[in-house]
């Protein structure tokens, strides 16, 4: 198997990495793989993941939600529920912070196309992206969209879009600097680019430590804190505007994290962990399970 190796941290270039969890594939394969820490900048990654080339079969599994359909299980009717109220959400957001209601949108991983079609219906002209030959021809089937493989992304001409999403995707690219590099180019001037990801310094992610569901190893390479978030953005010539907590997340990682520890009752237990991780969200955002992080273009 092609297996990536990480010899230079992609945030700050430096050699000296620390090992800081093993943690297991509960998806698909049932293997572990070690999450390390660049000892220069603190930035957490995935070691000896399989490659580009390789990976696809670890996201093959029926529970991977975010490329499925499925409502079977209270766990899944409450995501699904969820992902129609922050629709709303994301949208208003999009708009509020444009000051427009309409423009050129690039949504990247786009999976089955709600976020795509939503925004579409709402007036965007929409192009989306999307890596799973199954997911694109579920969106293609249901909301008539025709979404592009990612190698689409280097054929965008600069300045072509005025805001770009990524919804849970930049922690899975293997190319981060070349991605970030390309967003850079194909945002206009003071466009808006969206990126929301994991937080592995959340409430629930200190709690459940190498069981925390959203390390999704090795499906998720990169685990972004706040500070590494905002320095690769900074890195790029981007300015970080605005960052908004996604407390739901909480709810959904947590009874995913206990159902991975073998809990009895893991609904009813990641229920009671989420609403402890809510409110401390609301003490302090940075401690959300997941962050949404709004970047303007300079």
């Amino acid at each position: 198997m092609n297996i990536l190796n990480i010899d230079t941290c992609p945030l700050c270039g430096k050699k000296h990495f620390e090992e800081v969890l093993t943690c297991t594939d509960h998806y698909a394969t049932g293997e572990k793989f070690t999450i390390y820490r660049c000892t220069a900048c603190g930035f957490l990654f995935t070691q000896h993941v399989p490659d580009e080339s390789v990976i696809g079969r670890y996201y093959e599994s029926p529970d991977y939600i975010s490329h499925t359909d499925t409502r079977k299980g209270l766990a899944n009717r409450l995501y699904h529920y969820v992902r129609g109220y922050m629709l709303g959400r994301k949208a208003a957001l999009i708009e509020r912070i444009c000051g427009m209601r309409n423009g050129y949108l690039l949504d990247i991983g786009t999976g089955t196309g709600y976020f795509s079609r939503y925004m579409q219906k709402r007036g965007w002209k929409v192009s989306a992206i999307e890596k799973s030959p199954q997911a694109r021809a579920f969106a293609r089937e249901h909301f008539g969209l025709e979404v592009a493989a990612p190698e689409k992304l280097a054929s965008y001409g600069k300045d072509t879009f005025d805001v770009v999403t990524l919804w849970h995707v930049m922690e899975h690219l293997q190319d981060i600097n070349g991605t970030w590099q390309r967003l850079s180019e194909i945002l206009r001037d003071k466009g808006i680019l969206v990126i929301a990801v994991p937080n592995p310094a959340s409430f629930d992610a200190e709690h459940y430590k190498e069981v925390w569901a959203a390390y999704d190893v090795p499906r998720h390479l990169w685990h972004f804190t706040p500070s590494a978030m905002q320095q690769f953005g900074a890195k790029f010539g981007f300015i970080l505007t605005e960052r908004h907590p996604m407390p739901f997340d909480a709810f959904y990682v947590s009874m995913l994290s206990e159902k991975y520890r073998g809990s009895h009752m893991s609904f009813l237990k990641g229920m009671l962990t989420g609403t402890e991780a809510w409110f401390a969200s609301l003490v302090k955002k940075e401690r959300s399970s997941s962050m949404i992080y709004v970047f303007r273009k300079k």
